[in-house]
């Protein structure tokens, strides 16, 4: 895949690292020369292009009408909007992807502004804060489908509502799929009759509402410590 980055800062510096381990191809376009020297020591010269992101000779250098994506990472909303405005009009780029540094522009990134993803920070921030504290033990590892989906993981504590509860018995809704069972050291392939028991590690992806149905199983019950 090839990928034009505009915004050589910290964000775009380690998205272009990233992808270029992936072995995808990338394409740099910064203009302030303090960034510029420290990139240099960072990237490959050939990914680094310097000049107006907004220039459509600097674009054309970059490659832009041959990208699959680009993405817009600078720290001024303004420029992360114009870019995706204008190469999706001028070289029809099929993905645009932009950062949303000030959360009171948030409703400007859509596609409107030719912006296909726009990545706001704050909103993820609060996203995760908020899901992990409504989530009691359970962990996420991984964000599916834009995050619509996550793979999560949670051990079984002695008391909870799912020991000795067959899978099939478990009232899971559609969008919640048990992927494995991690017993004792051993994965075990989870079936209808399978039953849960204490310490199982179990793995699963799911959607927000099957997270809560999960986390409701298989947290440690609740101690009433009020007075009788």
């Amino acid at each position: 895949m090839f990928v034009v980055i505009v915004g050589g800062g910290r964000t775009g510096t380690q998205l272009a690292k990233t992808l270029i381990q992936q072995d995808h191809t990338v394409h740099v376009i910064e203009n302030r020369s303090d960034i510029l020297s420290m990139i240099h020591h960072e990237l490959p010269t050939e990914a680094i292009f310097q000049g107006n992101p907004l220039d459509p000779l600097i674009l054309d250098q970059a490659g832009v009408k041959s990208a699959d994506v680009l993405a817009a990472v600078t720290t001024r909303d303004e420029v992360n909007l114009a870019v995706c405005h204008f190469v999706r009009l001028k070289y029809n780029v099929p993905r645009t992807i932009a950062r949303v540094n000030n959360p009171r522009d948030a409703w400007l990134f859509d596609k409107v502004f030719n912006v296909d993803v726009a990545v706001n920070q704050s909103a993820i921030m609060s996203h995760v804060i908020e899901e992990e504290m409504s989530m009691g033990d359970m962990m996420t590892l991984l964000k599916l489908r834009r995050g619509n989906y996550s793979l999560v993981t949670e051990k079984i504590p002695e008391g909870a509502k799912a020991v000795g509860m067959m899978l099939k018995d478990s009232d899971l809704p559609e969008h919640c799929v048990i992927a494995a069972i991690i017993r004792k050291g051993e994965v075990v392939v989870p079936r209808g009759i399978s039953i849960f028991e204490k310490d199982d590690e179990v793995l699963a992806i799911t959607d927000p509402e099957g997270a809560k149905q999960l986390s409701d199983l298989f947290d440690s019950p609740k101690t009433d410590n009020g007075d009788e």
